[in-house]
């Protein structure tokens, strides 16, 4: 392989607001894989969001992208499985698989389509340094005769037409808006678009869990994300799970046990300093007394997916609610960087209204 734009890449990315903003490129939001398109001839890649190949898990669609793009392009789009009228995550899921009998089967009863939103190179020439605006053209020129299952992404830059996909298109299962500033050219892994969500949602690495109180299942996940100096930060817990689903995640989490608290990244809590210091998995509270909070620690190594309402300081205010696994994520990919801004107010202001 030889193109202008070589793998792995990492996707531009987008950071969370509560709004709309105004003249930008927009798009829905699509619920599936973030994935890097990169075709030479006959050779063809998929590249993930972390620059991990998922060439392997998705058979059928190298071969409808052999067929259906340019001879020589990268392009950024998402893998998405359709089940019924709506985009189904869960199928995705099942197609991260280890055996290839099992990924060959679904690719049969559950095809994936691509669907392509931005074009970093073609022939052999490089778009990156490209406005997005002038990107857009030369994509849906580039894709003009494909079909099913590849696709270009609807796009429009009326602010209007946005705000009624954001609405009418979340019954086909699309995560919100997207809004692209149109003369922004492609810096792969900056959080430089715009996306608004149906709900405040962040990606948690799961760095220990608490046990229920009813026995040897999980109780509760405790969530951290990383901050501008690479550390991770304890965020809040994950919980309300039926009783099912907490046995399910003990095994599921078991692989990550730790042994003991030496190595984790939260190793200092064991101390009675850090302990008087700040609220930590394991210290006292003051609403529940002399209630165990005692935790297991994991390797920060899995990524969740949990919905919130708002943040409190530089943790979420109340307990998150488990959304999915995300294995198509890294760990260190969980900062605060992905959290929306909050709206700054005058309490003055707030109370005298």
């Amino acid at each position: 392989m030889d193109l202008p734009v070589m793998p792995p890449v990492r996707p531009m990315l987008a950071k969370s607001a509560a709004a709309v903003p105004p003249g930008m490129l927009y798009e829905a939001k699509w619920d599936g894989f973030r994935a890097i398109v990169f075709r030479d001839g006959d050779e063809i890649e998929l590249g993930s969001r972390s620059g991990k190949p998922l060439t392997r898990y998705f058979p059928e669609l190298v071969e409808a992208l052999r067929e259906r793009i340019p001879p020589r392009c990268v392009l950024d789009g998402e893998i998405v499985i359709v089940r019924g009228g709506r985009l189904d995550f869960d199928a995705l899921l099942e197609r991260i698989h280890p055996a290839e009998s099992r990924v060959r089967h679904l690719a049969e009863v559950t095809p994936a389509s691509f669907v392509a939103f931005d074009l970093l190179a073609v022939g052999d020439e490089t778009l990156l340094p490209v406005p997005q605006r002038d990107r857009r053209e030369v994509l849906v020129e580039a894709l003009r005769e494909a079909t099913a299952p590849v696709f270009t992404a609807p796009a429009t830059q009326d602010i209007d037409t946005a705000k009624e996909w954001f609405s009418r298109f979340e019954g086909a299962g699309l995560d919100g808006v997207v809004a692209k500033p149109l003369h922004l050219p492609y810096r792969p892994g900056e959080r430089v678009m715009i996306k608004v969500k149906h709900e405040r949602t962040a990606d948690c690495v799961v760095a220990g869990m608490r046990l229920h109180k009813s026995g040897p299942v999980v109780g509760s996940l405790l969530l951290g994300l990383y901050d501008a100096e690479g550390m991770l930060q304890h965020v809040g817990v994950c919980a309300s799970f039926p009783m099912r689903r907490r046995e399910a995640l003990m095994t599921e989490l078991e692989p990550l046990r730790m042994a003991s608290v030496e190595g984790h990244p939260w190793q200092e809590w064991a101390s009675e300093e850090a302990q008087a210091a700040a609220r930590l998995p394991g210290g006292p509270s003051r609403w529940t007394g002399k209630k165990d909070l005692s935790w297991i620690p994991l390797r920060p190594e899995r990524v969740v997916e949990v919905a919130y309402d708002h943040m409190q300081g530089d943790r979420f205010r109340h307990t998150a609610q488990f959304r999915r696994w995300r294995p198509d994520r890294e760990a260190a990919e969980c900062t605060y960087a992905q959290l929306e801004e909050p709206v700054g107010y005058d309490l003055a202001e707030v109370l005298g209204a």
